[in-house]
């Protein structure tokens, strides 16, 4: 979110596509039978029209050199099955939390646990997330069954929440009191607009919902873990950091 680099783009396709169609090509030549890649949601996008989900039939629209790194790696991949005969599968997950996590999610969780106000009470969007172990859940799935070969899958707790709805549950897990008076969104608006922090409010106020139905009737997947169950071992693991 803070990039610093002069050419991100030369960078994230060093990882992201270089590496990743490197040890592709490794494991094609080492006669490995399924390559599984963890691509991400941002191949399709930032954001989502209030109850249209992405689905895996979408046309890709990466919006930062990050999703156009991954969509790159992808389409490598794509070509690389061709050529080898070695089947891939593509999961583009939403966000990533559990035990550890680090970044924007951790300094929501501080400021829950801190007793900070949110003033995001007002927020009525929906986002879509993953817990670690449902991720790692899915990635086993994939990575045997003869019918996830060569396709893109979606992944997610299967429960959306609201921004609200997710400090909520945080302070929950946390045993502490939410405090998330409600302000007008165009007040917050015009206050992240002075501040240079529109694009922090809109990964905190707008919509950004997966369609994980291909995962569950393809795949006959559903999430093991539920996300308030999930929640707690968030915060448990924060505690034990």
């Amino acid at each position: 979110m803070r990039e610093s680099s002069a050419d991100p783009l030369g960078s994230f396709r060093r990882v992201n596509v270089e590496g990743t169609l490197n040890l592709a090509r490794q494991a094609a030549a080492a006669g490995v039978r399924r390559f599984v890649f963890v691509s991400s949601i941002k191949v399709n996008g930032e954001a989502t029209p209030p109850g249209k989900p992405f689905s895996e039939s979408d046309a890709p629209l990466p919006a930062d050199a990050y999703g156009v790194s991954k969509l790159e790696a992808e389409q490598g991949l794509r070509e690389l099955a061709v050529r080898t005969g070695m089947e891939v599968t593509i999961i583009r997950p939403p966000l990533v939390y559990g035990p550890g996590v680090k970044a924007n999610f951790a300094a929501l969780l501080g400021a829950i646990q801190k007793g900070r106000l949110l003033p995001l009470g007002a927020v009525q969007n929906l986002r879509s997330f993953v817990a670690i172990d449902n991720l790692v859940d899915f990635i086993f799935t994939c990575a045997d069954h003869p019918l996830a070969a060569n396709e893109t899958f979606f992944v997610s707790d299967g429960h959306d929440l609201s921004t609200p709805g997710l400090v909520h549950g945080l302070a929950r897990a946390a045993g502490v009191s939410a405090r998330v008076p409600s302000v007008p969104l165009w007040a917050l608006q015009a206050g992240a607009a002075l501040l240079g922090k529109r694009d922090a409010l809109e990964r905190l106020c707008g919509n950004l919902q997966l369609d994980i139905s291909k995962a569950r009737h393809v795949l006959d997947w559903a999430p093991p873990l539920g996300v308030a169950d999930a929640l707690q071992q968030t915060v448990a693991g924060r505690k034990g950091s």
